[in-house]
């Protein structure tokens, strides 16, 4: 049974500051790296092929959990560009009224210069199709590391038992586990796991 771990990067100086990180290209922070160390290794999972978002702090992930696997770039799974709330925070960004209605529509009202979710799901769905075919094809585990938004749109599409969008969500480091055992005959996964972070444990 063919498996795909479909996983967030973990953090950057961005996501610790809570910016809208998009195509804002930054590695990751010290945290980040701390992070996906003690991932690496936990459990059972060992992708046989790994793909991600071209962007570094994906890369760069990957390579810290899977050193053996070279990771495959693919230029569709990069993040939502924001446009002009780009690399900015919340506060930052208050009163200034798109933003606000952007926020309160759900990140569902159209922003001049930012990328729709239709226009996130229209490049990256049929890549991460081919993924799942060919894994689905070869019978062969692999893994997926990408952005939240991403991930998201890909479960939503075609995660069983289905949820809406929003429930998708996943922390840096965490994910979602996925069986493709049907995938070639109903174009849907089957949720195996939910992947949380591994917590750093503290001394006492």
């Amino acid at each position: 049974m063919p498996r795909l771990l479909l996983l967030r990067h973990a953090m950057t100086r961005g996501n610790l500051e809570r910016r809208w990180t998009g195509t804002t290209d930054e590695p990751l922070a010290p945290e980040g790296v701390a992070l996906a160390r003690r991932s690496a290794g936990t459990g059972e999972f060992l992708p046989r092929r790994v793909w991600s978002s071209p962007l570094l702090r994906c890369r760069e992930t990957a390579a810290l959990l899977w050193p053996e696997v070279e990771a495959v770039a693919v230029p569709a799974l990069r993040e939502t560009g924001f446009g002009p709330f780009e690399n900015k925070n919340h506060q930052e960004l208050a009163g200034d009224p798109l933003y606000e209605e952007w926020t309160r529509s759900g990140g569902t009202a159209p922003v001049p210069g930012l990328e729709s979710r239709e226009e996130v799901a229209a490049r990256a769905l049929p890549a991460l199709g081919g993924i799942l075919d060919t894994l689905a094809a070869s019978g062969e585990d692999g893994a997926v590391v990408t952005h939240g938004g991403i991930i998201m749109e890909c479960c939503a599409a075609w995660g069983s038992p289905p949820r809406d969008y929003s429930r998708w969500w996943a922390p840096c480091c965490g994910g979602w586990l996925v069986s493709l055992e049907d995938w070639r005959g109903t174009g849907r996964f089957a949720l195996i796991q939910e992947i949380h972070p591994v917590r750093e444990e503290k001394t006492p």
